[in-house]
């Protein structure tokens, strides 16, 4: 058997973009070249692809750009895989699965997805609708809600909203919510735009820096307590991992704080008792198949001073940087980094039924 032509996609047009090309690097130096054949392709802060053939250690956007040749991904099902531009002419490079490494919007939120299903070919992780609803905080946490899974109090604000009526929503706020709460773009990731506020002023900062981001908001209150988070691998037949903790010094566990600050830890395994791990084991997977994920995901909870536990988010394509917690979950559980991409390019390639 010949070897399977992979292609990982990284970059993209997205606030996570430098994220994505340290997760891609991880990706890259895990995948075995006797079993794959490895085609990176950088998609531009600026949205154009390319076909990278330089070294895999150290992904730089001016080596990435320089090494690079123009190339994308075939709509049509009967190519099944890259055109790259050869002189004036395009060659054809066939795929046999994508591993679409790309964090927040234009690459988690299904709309690469569905290029992936329009040419016809397999690719981690979740489809059209698990990766849109994944993304979305606000119908992510519509769906929890209505299957029954404790979180965190909520509401959404449009941008229409605050354009037509600034007082009323503030006034919604205050009362629904209080403070101090926080406000979030409902679909970003990494907790880009994400401020807390502790009173009217700043709830308008707070406001005024997310819709930056996103015409749909969701503020929330805020959740004391201890920070969880699970990875789950699979399909229908998923499973989850144990349970790690995130500690940090900042207020919050803001974008800095996540990737710019020497006191954030991760902590694995959590110590936390056993019933608390099997409770959010079951919930992560409750939320998993709730909102038809496939492949990974890594859930987010809240551990309260009264024990409870309360879901916080989902991210469908979680980051593979040296800190982050989805691989570091599974190595607790004795997988490697090559054999987590080894299992998911597996279930990439089960077959999909439709997104």
């Amino acid at each position: 058997m010949g070897k399977k032509a992979i292609a990982v996609i990284f970059g993209g047009v997205s606030s996570e973009h430098e994220i994505s090309l340290k997760s891609a690097a991880t990706i890259l130096a895990n995948l075995d070249e006797d079993r794959y054949l490895i085609l990176p392709v950088y998609i531009t802060k600026d949205g154009r692809w390319l076909l990278y053939d330089g070294p895999k250690d150290n992904l730089k956007i001016a080596s990435l750009e320089k090494f690079g040749t123009p190339a994308v991904l075939s709509p049509d099902t009967s190519h099944r895989g890259l055109l790259r531009m050869v002189g004036d002419k395009f060659k054809l490079i066939n795929v046999d699965a994508v591993f679409p490494i790309l964090h927040g919007k234009n690459g988690e939120d299904g709309t690469i997805q569905g290029l992936f299903e329009i040419a016809g070919i397999p690719y981690v992780g979740s489809g059209v609708l698990g990766s849109s609803v994944g993304m979305c905080k606000a119908f992510t946490n519509m769906i929890a809600e209505e299957i029954g899974v404790a979180q965190i109090g909520f509401l959404t604000v449009t941008r229409s909203e605050m354009d037509n009526n600034m007082e009323g929503v503030l006034k919604n706020i205050r009362y629904k919510i209080g403070y101090p709460c926080f406000v979030k773009p409902s679909n970003a990731g990494s907790s880009v735009g994400i401020s807390m506020a502790k009173n009217k002023k700043e709830l308008e900062g707070a406001l005024a820096e997310a819709v930056i981001h996103d015409d749909l908001l969701v503020v929330e209150k805020r959740a004391v307590g201890r920070e969880l988070e699970c990875s789950v691998i699979g399909n229908e037949g998923a499973i989850a991992s144990g349970v790690g903790e995130i500690t940090y010094e900042r207020e919050f566990y803001c974008y800095d704080a996540k990737y710019g600050c020497e006191g954030s830890k991760t902590l694995v395994p959590a110590d936390v008792p056993a019933e608390v791990v099997a409770k959010i084991q079951e919930i992560s997977l409750k939320i998993f198949h709730g909102l038809n994920c496939k492949g990974l995901a890594r859930v987010d909870f809240f551990l309260t001073e009264k024990g409870e536990v309360l879901f916080n988010e989902i991210n469908t394509m979680p980051g593979f940087t040296n800190i982050s917690m989805y691989p570091m979950l599974w190595h607790e559980r004795g997988m490697t980094t090559p054999d987590i991409v080894d299992r998911l390019i597996e279930l990439a390639l089960e077959g999909r039924d439709g997104g």
